[in-house]
């Protein structure tokens, strides 16, 4: 089993990484998903692809379209939601860091300053 954390938010998948070398030395024929955001976020047909030059195949138990066309839009929709937050995440926490070390900058500098 190949599991990367927050991976959809990610561009480092180290799992996935694992997964294609493990691929491309034959050690297995099929990959299976619950669903194909699970294997990537966007890009399953070229992840697919490259597998299927391997040899390997992709089995997905609940294909998109499966349950119609709507399903498909909102699922579509959720996936860019989720990389947009996670983006948003990942700024206000740079922001928070970066007004941390301005503080602790700031007290250093009163720190440091002689005595008159």
């Amino acid at each position: 089993m190949f599991k990367d954390k927050a991976s959809g938010l990610r561009e480092s998948r180290p799992a996935l990484n694992r997964m294609m070398a493990q691929a491309r030395s034959g050690k297995f024929d099929v990959v299976r998903v619950t669903h194909e955001d699970r294997l990537v976020r966007f890009g399953a047909k070229w992840i697919a692809d490259l597998l299927a030059r391997d040899e390997v195949a992709v089995r997905v138990l609940h294909a998109k379209g499966s349950a119609g066309g709507m399903d498909e839009l909102l699922s579509d929709f959720m996936s860019l939601v989720a990389s947009f937050a996670g983006r948003m995440y990942g700024i206000r926490g740079r922001a928070a860091k970066e007004r941390l070390l301005a503080k602790a900058a700031a007290r250093v500098s009163e720190d440091d300053r002689v005595p008159e």
